[in-house]
Order: structure tokens, then sequence, then C-alpha cells
């Protein structure tokens, strides 16, 4: 994200829009409250037009981006300052809970690239432990699905699974002009906190993500029909759970106490 000129030019298979507009980058500044040496991270800083003002207020900042000349832009521009560290890599495989150091809790900030972004999420909330909240842009569809209530169309896995382990707040839309180059769709900026105790029980993530997903995979189908791998009507029944109703009609609650039937 940047709003000086660069040569450098925006790689479609990296997904790259660089972040340009003065007020967006204001309104995003004002809504993250970023204090004095609180550890931040940013992903996909792009150009720089976030990382230049969060070095400003004097966080300790890592960055990690995949893009080789953009490391080498930033670390031209950035690497004179003892806040700032840059690393050079994918963060679809990169740890971040390595980061946080005795106990401390890091704070996340990206533009993430449209193909990239459901595995990203996914592959952060495994260090949702280590993390204060994240402040995502993405496609404002994809934020519109992840904060999504059950009964609506936009709710479906990604709804129930971001919802489990973070409350998920809108925090407003940013326009395609915003961007250089300008992409087809709105964005939206995502805040993203992890919960500290989640707000169900399950005994395993993965059973959960396992009922969820299979419930999904077939959505416009019922629940018996869609579920009839994992269990009998009965079962369902038995859960005060409507085997006529459909995926997107089911609660986390719901989900979770389905996901206790799998252990069994």
């Amino acid at each position: 994200m940047s709003t000086q000129q660069s040569t450098h030019k925006a790689r479609k298979r990296f997904g790259q829009n660089f972040l340009q507009d003065h007020n967006v980058i204001y309104n995003i500044l004002s809504n993250i409250q970023a204090n004095k040496d609180e550890h931040w991270v940013e992903i996909g800083p792009g150009l720089g037009a976030i990382t230049e003002p969060l070095l400003k207020q004097k966080v300790i900042l890592d960055v990690v981006e995949l893009d080789r000349d953009l490391v080498k832009v930033l670390t031209e521009r950035f690497n004179h300052l003892d806040n700032f560290t840059i690393h050079s890599a994918d963060a679809l495989r990169f740890d971040f809970s390595a980061l946080a150091k005795n106990d401390e809790k890091l704070r996340i900030i990206g533009n993430l690239p449209y193909n990239i972004s459901t595995p990203l999420l996914f592959h952060l909330l495994n260090s949702t432990n280590c993390i204060e909240d994240m402040h995502f842009m993405l496609q404002k569809e994809v934020v519109d699905r992840m904060c999504a209530d059950p009964g609506t169309k936009k709710y479906g896995r990604l709804s129930v699974m971001i919802q489990y382990y973070c409350e998920t707040e809108l925090v407003f839309d940013v326009p395609p002009e915003s961007f250089d180059p300008i992409p087809k769709v709105m964005s939206s900026i995502v805040r993203l906190s992890p919960y500290q105790k989640p707000p169900v029980e399950v005994k395993s993530v993965k059973d959960l993500n396992t009922v969820v997903t299979t419930a999904f995979s077939q959505r416009r189908k019922t629940l018996r029909n869609s579920l009839k791998k994992l269990f009998t009507e009965e079962q369902l029944v038995a859960l005060d759970i409507n085997p006529t109703l459909r995926a997107e009609s089911i609660s986390l609650a719901e989900f979770a106490r389905l996901s206790f039937l799998l252990e069994q």
C-alpha cells in the first residue's frame, strides 16, 4: 500500500492493488488506534502506504512481503529505522506466532490479495492465541461473508469458522478508485478480535470444520441429505436440529453440538 509514485508495476500474479487514497489511509489509521511500542505485523505492505505512518507511531513493526522487488524498495526506504524488520516470505507459510515474544500479543494488518485471502485467514486462525486483533482490507464480498448471520445468503463455512475464533466487525467500505491499479470490485476493512474463550464449546475444531465443510459443500440440499454420510436423521432430531433445514440456517452453536456427535 503506498502513496508514493514508484516505478514498481503492480503484478497480477501477486494480486497487487496499491492503496493510494490519503483519506482512506487516514481513516484506517484512526480506526486501528496504533500505540507506541505495540508489536504490529503488516502482511503485504506494498509500497508502504500504511507502513510509513505506523513506523511514525513508533510501533515495533514486522512486515511480511513475497515480492522480492518490493522487499528491495521497502528495505531501501525503511531499513535505517530500528523499529522496522522485513521478512521476505510467503505469508501462507509464515509462522506468525514465532514473532510474539514473552507472551506479548501481536496486532496484524494487511491489504490481502484477493486470490489468497481465504487460505491466509485460515492460516492465521492457527495463531490466534498470540494475536490481539487483525485489521484487513479484503474484497467486500469476502468481508460480508465473514460477518454474515445464519439465515442469510452470504452465511457459509467462512462465516462459521471465523466466528468461532473471532468477533467480526465491518469497519468501512473502500471504493475501487482508492487503488492503483483500480480493481473491479469494492473492498472493505474488517476488524477481527480473537476470543479469549470461544463462544461455543467444541472438543475438536477439526471435527467442527468437517461438519461445517460437509454441510456447506452441498448448500442447496437439506441437512438430512448433505450430512447423511455423517449422521442419521434421528441423530439430528435428537439434537433438536431440524433435518429439513439447509446449512445456512444452522447457527455456530448448533454446528458445535453436531461436532460432539462426530467425536462419538
